[in-house]
């Protein structure tokens, strides 16, 4: 992989990550539609999209600040009806994690083969935008629930959604926004919450997979740079523009829920139906 083809896939995957598109399907189907040199099954694949997420999860951090916050203050300081709120949703946000990182120990080696899939990734790229034109669609018509208000089991499914999201083309941050919608959220906190389940889950995932970046950087220097692989400078740039673009990206979406509540996910739902048959058909008639 040059460095061109590297930070572009950080600018694709920053914009990707925070709108419910699939950042790993964008990752997985557009270096094979271009042609692109890249070894899906590398051992150095998973561990570069990681850090590209890394740096996106900086960005959801710095943009939710008051909220992490609030969070530790309520935890470890405050008392209140205002803090006892901030406690129930941190709790609820720790909750919705769970299950994801369960599912990912549990079936990483699989999680891994599927990169390796363009074709699976258009065919879940076009089932994810279905989805999100069903969530449209389906919703009970319910009073609005305020996000202080999520239940336990509230946040248990929105965690099971999230777990849909380790298929490449499945978006997280869609599996999620879907869940916390279809629970009785509004289009923005349902947003806030998924933002908010994903920052841990991301950063878990890059503790997980920088050690094996370093230990693979380590070799390739001990071998006088002839292992192949992708390298750590190369990584955390990507991370760095990732990030930067993922900042811009958060910032316009929430702009979108905030003044777009009726169909607000209709035109990510167009995207993925007619970016993932497209990319279907073409992995398909020249695979």
């Amino acid at each position: 992989m040059t460095w061109l083809q590297a930070l572009l896939l950080a600018i694709m995957q920053g914009a990707t990550e925070l709108f419910p598109v699939s950042s790993l399907g964008h990752a997985v189907v557009v270096p094979d539609l271009l042609n692109w040199a890249v070894d899906e099954r590398s051992e150095a694949f998973l561990p570069f999209v990681v850090v590209m997420h890394f740096g996106t999860a900086i960005a959801m951090l710095l943009f939710f600040w008051r909220d992490w916050f609030d969070f530790g203050m309520a935890v470890l300081f405050n008392r209140g009806p205002r803090a006892a709120d901030e406690r129930r949703l941190f709790l609820r946000v720790v909750v919705a994690t769970i299950p994801a990182v369960l599912v990912a120990l549990a079936f990483e080696k699989t999680i891994r083969d599927l990169f390796a899939s363009p074709l699976i990734a258009s065919i879940f790229l076009l089932l994810n935008g279905f989805l999100l034109f069903g969530a449209e669609r389906l919703k009970p018509r319910t009073a609005v629930k305020a996000l202080h208000h999520l239940g336990w089991l509230d946040a248990v499914l929105i965690g099971l959604a999230q777990c849909l999201a380790l298929v490449p083309g499945l978006s997280r941050s869609g599996s999620t926004m879907i869940g916390g919608y279809m629970t009785g959220l509004n289009h923005e906190d349902a947003a806030r919450f998924s933002f908010l389940t994903g920052t841990p889950i991301i950063v878990a995932a890059t503790v997980h997979e920088l050690p094996k970046l370093m230990k693979m950087q380590k070799a390739a220097h001990d071998l006088g740079g002839a292992a192949q692989g992708i390298d750590l400078p190369l990584s955390l740039a990507a991370g760095g523009v990732a990030g930067v673009t993922a900042f811009i990206s958060l910032w316009a979406l929430m702009r979108w829920f905030k003044s777009h509540e009726v169909k607000g996910f209709d035109p990510f739902a167009y995207y993925c139906m007619a970016f993932g048959a497209i990319a279907t058909v073409i992995n398909i008639v020249a695979p």
